[in-house]
């Protein structure tokens, strides 16, 4: 029955687009809270690896003219500093909606695949739990990602750090899985969401058209290091956890990170 009344859920959210904002602040149901407070990171936890908890190590992660910027121009060149910021509670039932672009050149010593590449971090371990050396977080990576002048790459995919997800009833352990999005290119600013309902279902949508679906989320898989084994644990059902944003070597803007909270039942 639980599964009937997501499906339900879903089939309204999808369709609704901006209405359900409106239509939830007249109602007095929850409104969209913004995480982003367009000033300062109050409210946000800073991870990068090699640094301990709090250390914005070169000032990576930093507010300019009103939006939250990944910065590397206090860098030399990179030596697998990989960062994330992680927002300070954690969430299980929502939507999740954001606003950004890739701006600038990727730092020396970054690796190619980091090329125009940042990540929205989905029912993510605590910060707290995470090791010093430990290279990324056990969670589900909905991917953005920008294209160069040639070629396509898709945005709003699918990484999976210490996690497995099923496809159309499917068990995949592929570490990452490209959506149905167009390319987008240079340092425009593209608008995403992710609507997540516990362990049941995550969507993906770009420019409100939804481009990658997955189900049953749980930890598993590798693609992680330096991570502490009692806070893995093998097939656990990941229904919630907290948000964050990478820092994985090129320059990266976000002017609005907002979130919609969804009645779990």
């Amino acid at each position: 029955m639980k599964q009937l009344c997501y499906l339900f859920l879903l089939a309204g959210l999808l369709g609704c687009g901006t209405d359900t904002r409106n239509s939830a602040e007249q109602n007095g149901q929850p409104e969209w809270v913004q995480l982003f407070n367009g000033k300062d990171l109050s409210g946000w936890k800073i991870k990068i690896r090699g640094a301990e908890l709090g250390d914005n190590y070169k000032n990576t992660f930093r507010v300019e003219d009103g939006m939250l910027t990944v910065s590397y121009d206090e860098y030399d060149s990179f030596n697998f500093e990989f960062g994330h910021l992680f927002y300070e509670k954690p969430f299980s039932h929502y939507r999740l909606r954001a606003e950004y672009r890739f701006i600038g050149d990727q730092v020396k010593g970054g690796p190619g695949w980091a090329f125009r590449n940042n990540g929205f971090m989905l029912h993510c371990q605590s910060p707290e739990s995470m090791g010093l050396n430990q290279d990324f977080p056990i969670c589900l990576e909905a991917q953005i990602l920008g294209g160069s002048e040639e070629g396509e790459r898709s945005t709003m995919n699918l990484c999976t750090p210490g996690s497995n997800v099923f496809i159309d009833g499917e068990f995949r352990t592929d570490h990452c899985m490209n959506s149905t999005s167009k390319t987008y290119r240079g340092d425009q600013w593209v608008e995403v969401e992710m609507i997540v309902l516990g362990d049941s279902v995550i969507h993906h949508l770009v420019e409100g058209d939804t481009v990658f679906t997955y189900t049953n989320m749980q930890m598993g898989g590798g693609a992680i290091s330096g991570y502490d084994s009692l806070v893995y644990q093998e097939g656990k059902p990941m229904g919630s956890g907290y948000i964050a944003i990478q820092a994985e070597s090129h320059p990266t803007q976000f002017r609005k990170i907002e979130i919609l909270e969804l009645k779990s039942e």
